[in-house]
């Protein structure tokens, strides 16, 4: 199989490029720096895979729509769907939307997440390219673009947008980061450690996930109205309802607290005999 990446020349693309030659297909990339254009790469390949920023990749979409046609594969490696495929359905091409749940700086996809969205490939085409994710040992959840910016919403856009607001907290305190990871055990270090990592990244990558899901509004009212009630609570002193509210939390969660405390037990440990 003969597999174009564009933007193949960033990490997440070389990433894949990496993928597909060991699994002996034949692979060229394009980037902003190559001399091979996006179109003829895309001419020139069964499976073409758009490795760009979210807000790029339309843009990337329609550059090379015109050089596409029945029997290519198209997908996209974008934390969002519902644009982006409909986008990709609008060419001949077969569609596969594509979410790698990791950053460029796996060591291998080993127990790694990729969500797959076939919006319009037959079950051969979709096995052809999710083997190879597979061999590699990655994980494939199957969805479509609603749900899959659904639950995005929450896993991405919720959780980054409560670690941003701790972060900025935590800056508005003008407490020392160094002074504060002194008092930390392993378990506060982990959660600080999550806000250094977003904060070490892309803004813009955070910023498209945010800003451009249209589920993600609502989650964040809510998100403000717990903050609201919590912090009501809080100043009030009312040890009732401080339970209340931590105990309706503790049932909504219930069927996942074993397996989180045993997670993170673990990787508890990890840091420990780490140190």
């Amino acid at each position: 199989m003969r597999v174009g990446i564009i933007g193949g020349t960033g990490r997440m693309g070389q990433l894949f490029a990496g993928v597909f030659t060991r699994a002996g297909h034949r692979v060229t990339v394009s980037g902003r720096t190559t001399r091979l254009s996006n179109t003829d790469l895309a001419a020139d390949s069964d499976l073409i895979i758009i490795s760009v920023p979210i807000r790029s990749t339309p843009g990337v979409i329609a550059e090379i729509a015109p050089v596409l046609r029945a029997g290519q594969v198209l997908a996209d490696l974008t934390s969002l769907k519902t644009g982006p495929v409909q986008a990709m359905l609008a060419t001949p091409a077969d569609v596969i939307g594509l979410h790698p749940m990791f950053g460029p700086g796996v060591l291998s996809l080993r127990h790694q997440l990729i969500v797959a969205v076939p919006a319009r490939c037959s079950g051969d085409t979709l096995k052809s390219v999710l083997s190879v994710f597979e061999a590699e040992g990655a994980r494939i959840l199957l969805s479509n673009p609603e749900t899959h910016d659904r639950m995005m919403a929450v896993v991405q856009g919720l959780v980054h947008f409560a670690t941003l607001s701790l972060a900025d907290a935590i800056r508005r305190s003008a407490v020392d980061i160094g002074d504060a990871l002194s008092y930390t055990s392993p378990v506060y270090r982990m959660e600080m450690g999550l806000v250094g990592r977003i904060l070490g990244q892309d803004p813009a990558l955070y910023g498209a996930i945010l800003q451009d899901n249209p589920q993600v509004p609502p989650l964040l009212e809510a998100f403000s109205e717990s903050v609201r009630e919590l912090r009501e609570i809080v100043d009030s002193g009312d040890q009732n309802a401080f339970a209340a509210f931590f105990n309706r939390n503790a049932v909504a969660f219930a069927d996942y607290t074993p397996s989180a405390t045993r997670e993170t037990d673990e990787l508890i440990a990890c840091m420990v005999n780490r140190s």
